[in-house]
């Protein structure tokens, strides 16, 4: 892992990512791969054949869409509509100059955020009471987009759980997944997480 300031817009990280936007997977010899989504999927194409259990992707062409529309749910709407704003107000912002647009956060965007937060969950409260997981009878790259967002407002707090116990119930099993807990260990200098954060029995 390799911190990258987007909001300096360094020349080295535009030349991998014109766009410059994080994240951005960098392997020897493979080009730079931007996104989060993508480089789910340009993991999940590139890596050795296993067993059709193991896959994030289901086989069939109708279940995938399923799948990447609601990845996409939660890497664009819920990102523009929460996640995104909270990292920004309260993580972002205190690194940033004036002039990049750091300062004080803005309690107009964290209380949307706060607002918006509660219909997503209804959403996913929705899906998780009729499916096995968000988008099937298997765990998808749509519950691992789903969590990671999640994971963000969690760290911070901000998700509240006693919304929904359905929610809070698949966000448990993902968490206690062997793959999912070394994110739990992981921490922002200055800014530790909300203490039921790395609990699996929260």
């Amino acid at each position: 892992m390799a911190e990258e300031r987007f909001w300096e817009r360094r020349e080295e990280f535009l030349l991998l990512n014109p766009a410059g936007t994080i994240p951005v997977l960098v392997a020897d010899g493979q080009p730079a791969v931007p996104g989060g989504a993508i480089i789910a999927e340009y993991i999940e194409e590139t890596q050795p054949p296993s067993e059709e259990a193991d896959r994030l992707l289901p086989p069939s062409a109708v279940d995938r869409v399923e799948v990447r529309r609601l990845a996409s749910w939660f890497n664009d709407k819920f990102h523009a509509e929460v996640s995104g704003p909270l990292v920004n107000e309260r993580v972002f912002k205190r690194h940033m100059t004036k002039e990049q647009g750091g300062g004080p956060p803005d309690t107009e965007a964290l209380r949307a955020a706060r607002h918006n937060i509660r219909y997503h969950l209804a959403y996913l409260g929705w899906l998780v009471r009729t499916r096995d997981w968000l988008a099937g009878e298997r765990l998808s790259l749509a519950d691992l987009a789903a969590a990671a967002h999640l994971s963000v407002a969690d760290y911070l707090g901000e998700v509240p759980w006693t919304d929904d116990e359905a929610v809070k119930s698949w966000y448990a099993r993902v968490k206690s997944r062997p793959a999912f807990r070394p994110l739990l260990a992981d921490a922002l200098a200055g800014l530790p997480p909300a203490k039921s954060y790395a609990d699996l029995d929260f």
